[in-house]
């Protein structure tokens, strides 16, 4: 927001605006919640930006990159977008609406060092709205960025740790009720900033998505499962018992366990008490009383141990009897925990009892076993398509050993990722200089694209920066076969200053385009792999100017977007071909003349298609034309068809 927009200068305008504005003011002031975040917004503003004017696409031939071996015409289903993403949003909610099944983006990230061009200016550190403009910016784009997903899309966002409580709040109330989580990114080794002796060395990705969204996960490892006690059930898997809570937090889940077969018993963990609850313990609570009891036990949501011992889903490790340990006296005890000679966790080496624990005195007199019990989950035990391991919110690094103490623990992906500074020598690999500065590692971008795709899903990022989301789509295609298609949104970030600065072309299309054609240290890719994209400029016009001056090749490349989410490269002639749908082809028609009337009324047996449906200038004259000639067509008007989707959010 600028200093013109602050309240006082509404409050002056008030007599100027019109009923619609004032509704919307109105609107706005009464519907405001107290809760959330909170900054200054001109809302008539953002409705006047979103509906000024209909955004068209440029087809810039020159920079298109296709095959070698294609002919002239040819269908570009990736997309790299030059101007600014609002618009670029603008344009592909009137295309993709409900279709982009992933997001990424990487916005900047309001650090006031010169890494965010906003009005054709750096918003620095002393700009007094620096962040209710960020915070503005980034609003107007994720609520056109919410259009375009798919009913089991999901957006990912790379934050810095100052910025994401509020970039948090403001995803919340753009998709509430739709976050999954967070991914935390070790970025670098060390810090920087030790002025107060705190190493900033990690990023964020936030993760919100529609309800129908999972992360992909991965097949368990059949290896995992073993059977070495002959369980006639086949082969299992150890699964932990425990849960992270304290006997303090969960004390109805803190008691003992005892191998009905040998007689040893095992004790809980204080800091991480058992899973399930234990029909013995309800008992002893409620004092038997049997009402009581049976309600609780109605309650559970799971079998109680008593149960999973019964039906031998628990395994007791081997323990040979002379490591069983025994206390007869108090004492005896209390000198063995003062000695750390009383039963452990057998890899963290933590004592299990404790001289502050309650029934302390239980463990007198009682045989206790070594090792630590687990529950068994059969291979059988589930269809193979849910036995998937879940992805962990940790991003470790690429040599960073992950480790967890825990005798057991439950199979998850972590993902894997070059720390920051390695991106900008990526970059370099490929362009031959440092061309953009604090680019994203590809390992980052082809871990998220691994997990949150499928093989023929389309990719959008509208902070495009260096290419490395087309970068890393690309390689995932090489690597698993798949077709995943990019959509790429990147400005010139040209100011007064650098008014030839050009970052989509310059950078972003020309890192992709060297990485389909093959460049060193990228082996493997050929340009039969996805090798394409189309490189679009946007105009914008004014909606009565549309009649007169949108361009046939603007219209086209339009509609192909709209109807065919693909971009051919026209040829020339009266008619152009859009999109076949089943037995009929979609035409757009710029010119209605006696000419194109009779390519039209040929059209059907020249290309073997029953129907056809042509945009035009003249929809009632061209469908009684091609009626006169027993022509099956639906003629629609070429201006609405340009205006549906963006000028006052028409569908």
């Amino acid at each position: 927001m600028t200093q013109s927009d602050k309240p006082t200068d509404l409050l002056a305008r008030l007599g100027q605006l019109s009923a619609p504005e004032l509704r919307r003011l109105l609107v706005e002031h009464l519907t405001k919640r107290k809760l959330g975040l909170t900054w200054e917004r001109n809302a008539i503003e953002h409705d006047e930006a979103l509906n000024a004017d209909v955004v068209l696409p440029q087809l810039v031939p020159e920079l298109n990159h296709k095959p070698v071996e294609t002919g002239e015409k040819f269908v570009h289903r990736n997309l790299v977008i030059e101007g600014d993403n609002f618009d670029s949003l603008r344009l592909l909610k009137a295309t993709h609406a409900g279709r982009i099944r992933v997001i990424y983006i990487d916005p900047p990230y309001n650090t006031g060092n010169k890494d965010w061009v906003y009005n054709d200016r750096y918003v620095g550190k002393a700009d007094r709205w620096r962040h209710s403009q960020w915070l503005e910016f980034l609003y107007r784009r994720l609520l056109l960025a919410r259009e375009l997903l798919a009913p089991d899309g999901v957006i990912l966002v790379s934050i810095n740790d100052e910025n994401r409580s509020r970039l948090e709040l403001l995803m919340d109330e753009v998709f509430p009720g739709r976050r999954i989580g967070s991914l935390v990114w070790r970025t670098k080794d060390t810090g920087n900033d030790l002025s107060q002796r705190f190493s900033h060395v990690h990023e964020h990705v936030l993760v919100y998505a529609n309800p129908g969204f999972i992360f992909n996960g991965r097949p368990t490892d059949r290896k995992k499962f073993r059977n070495p006690d002959d369980d006639e059930r086949g082969d299992w898997s150890p699964q932990p018992l425990t849960k992270s809570h304290t006997y303090t937090e969960r004390g109805n889940t803190y008691y003992p366990i005892q191998n009905p077969e040998t007689g040893y018993w095992y004790p809980c963990d204080p800091d991480n008490v058992w899973r399930y609850a234990s029909e013995r313990e309800i008992r002893r609570r409620l004092d038997n009383d049997e009402d009581a009891v049976a309600a609780a036990l109605d309650g559970l949501r799971s079998d109680t141990i008593e149960q999973l011992i019964e039906k031998k889903l628990i395994y007791f490790p081997p323990c040979s009897p002379e490591d069983v340990m025994r206390f007869d006296t108090r004492d005896e005890l209390l000198a063995a925990i003062r000695e750390g000679r009383g039963p452990i966790l057998p890899k963290k080496k933590t004592p299990l009892l404790r001289e502050n624990l309650p029934d302390l005195d239980f463990w007198i007199g009682k045989p206790i076993g070594t090792g630590r019990p687990s529950r068994k989950e059969h291979w059988t035990a589930r269809p193979e398509e849910e036995r998937l391991a879940p992805l962990s919110s940790w991003i470790a690094g690429i040599n960073e050993e992950v480790n967890d103490d825990d005798e057991y623990i439950e199979a998850v992906i972590t993902m894997r990722s070059t720390r920051g500074g390695v991106a900008t020598e990526e970059v370099k690999s490929v362009l031959g200089g440092k061309a953009f500065p604090y680019p994203k590692p590809l390992s980052l971008l082809k871990g998220l694209l691994e997990q949150a795709t499928h093989k023929e899903d389309t990719v959008l990022d509208f902070f495009a920066g260096s290419g490395t989301t087309a970068h890393a789509l690309l390689q995932l295609n090489v690597e698993d076969g798949g077709q995943r298609r990019f959509i790429l949104c990147s400005s010139t970030e040209a100011t007064d200053k650098e008014r030839d600065k050009n970052v989509c072309r310059d950078v972003c299309a020309a890192r992709v385009r060297r990485v389909m054609a093959g460049y060193n240290g990228s082996p493997g890719f050929t340009v039969d792999q996805g090798g394409e994209f189309a490189y679009l400029k946007l105009n914008k016009l004014a909606p009565a100017d549309l009649p007169f001056e949108a361009k046939t090749d603007s219209a086209a490349a339009l509609l192909s977007l709209r109807l065919a989410h693909a971009v051919w490269e026209f040829g020339e002639g009266g008619v152009q071909h859009i999109a076949r749908a089943d037995d009929y082809d979609i035409l757009l028609c710029a010119d209605v003349n006696a000419n194109t009337v009779d390519e039209l009324a040929a059209w059907p047996k020249a290309h073997g298609v029953q129907r056809l449906a042509v945009y035009c200038d003249r929809p009632v004259a061209l469908q009684e034309a091609l009626e006169e000639r027993g022509v099956d067509a639906n003629c629609h008007s070429l201006g609405e068809a340009l205006l549906a989707g963006q000028v006052g959010g028409r569908a």
